[in-house]
C-alpha cells in the first residue's frame, strides 16, 4: 500500500509565506510526476505545481513567481514553498504522485490534505 502525508499547512497572515512538504511511503517500485493541488470550499479542485523526475517544474497561472515546487527524489518528498499568500490561497492543498505500485502497474495516489488558512 502506497500513502502520501503532507504536513506545514496552517494558518498566516496575507503576505506571509509557508512551505509544505509531503512524504511517500509504501511499497513503492517508482515516481515519476508529482504534483500539488488546492481545494477551496465550494470550488473545485485545482492543480497547483508539477515537477518531474528531472525537475522540470509547470505552474498554474495563479502559482507563477509565488510558489516554488520542489522534491527529493532519494527521500520520496515533494515540498511547495508558497510567498505572498492571498486570502484566495485558502484550501487544503493535496500532495500527488505518479506512482508504480507494481511490476507493471502505475497509478495517481494523492495525500489526505494540509489545510492552508491566509487570513489577518
Amino acid at each position: 500500500q502506497v500513502q502520501l502525508v503532507e504536513s506545514g499547512g496552517g494558518l498566516v497572515q496575507p503576505g506571509g509565506s509557508l512551505r509544505l512538504s509531503c512524504v511517500a511511503s509504501g511499497n513503492i517500485f517508482d515516481i515519476t510526476n508529482m504534483e500539488w493541488e488546492r481545494q477551496a470550499p465550494g470550488k473545485e479542485r485545482e492543480r497547483v505545481a508539477t515537477i518531474t523526475t528531472n525537475g522540470q517544474t509547470n505552474y498554474a497561472d495563479f502559482a507563477k513567481g509565488r510558489f516554488t515546487i520542489d522534491r527529493n527524489n532519494a527521500k520520496k518528498e515533494s515540498y511547495l514553498e508558497m510567498k505572498d499568500l492571498r486570502p484566495e490561497d485558502t484550501a487544503v492543498y493535496y500532495c500527488s504522485a505518479f506512482t508504480k505500485v507494481a511490476a507493471s502497474s502505475w497509478r495517481w495516489v494523492w495525500g489526505q490534505g494540509t489545510q492552508v488558512t491566509v487570513s489577518s
